[in-house]
């Protein structure tokens, strides 16, 4: 094993609460490894699912606002969430660094775990039930793919998937 901390890479759909933050540093304490934040510019989810994952979560609001669209710009917002994150982990304590990244999350995975020797990946989502369900989640492609840990936590809450 080499001198240097370990490199966890994190995926993340939205910008991290300074509770996500503190939550996913502590899983790591004795470690201090170092973060790789990723942010997808542009998920590409299907009308469909969004509205039924908000309707799962009985967010009516939410799911009419899938309905009808959004005209946000797509790597504005990526953006946005990844400075926001950045900022909070720095806030707890940890080295941090990141990027917006175009593309199938999984293959960014996968060329993250590549170029930095990441030992870890840490996924976090809103829950999304029905890619949860049928396990189509970028969590669980990931475990089937990387041949690393992928631990999946759900944003603005303790639980994990």
């Amino acid at each position: 094993m080499t001198d240097a901390s370990p490199t966890i890479v994190l995926l993340t759909e939205q910008a991290l609460t300074p509770g996500d933050a503190a939550r996913i540093t502590a899983f790591h304490a004795d470690d201090s490894p170092a973060y790789r934040v990723v942010v997808p510019a542009d998920t590409e989810r299907s009308l469909l699912v969004d509205v039924l994952d908000h309707l799962s979560l009985l967010e009516l609001r939410e799911a009419l606002d899938a309905v009808r669209g959004h005209d946000d710009d797509d790597r504005a917002a990526a953006g946005q969430a990844l400075a926001a994150s950045l900022a909070e982990l720095k806030a707890v304590g940890v080295e941090a660094t990141g990027e917006v990244v175009a593309g199938d999350p999984v293959d960014t995975l996968a060329a993250q775990i590549e170029a930095t020797g990441a030992t870890e990946v840490v996924v976090v989502t809103r829950p999304h039930a029905v890619e949860d369900t049928f396990h189509t989640d970028w969590a669980s492609r990931a475990r089937e793919r990387l041949g690393v840990p992928v631990l999946h936590v759900y944003a603005g809450s303790s639980w994990v998937g």
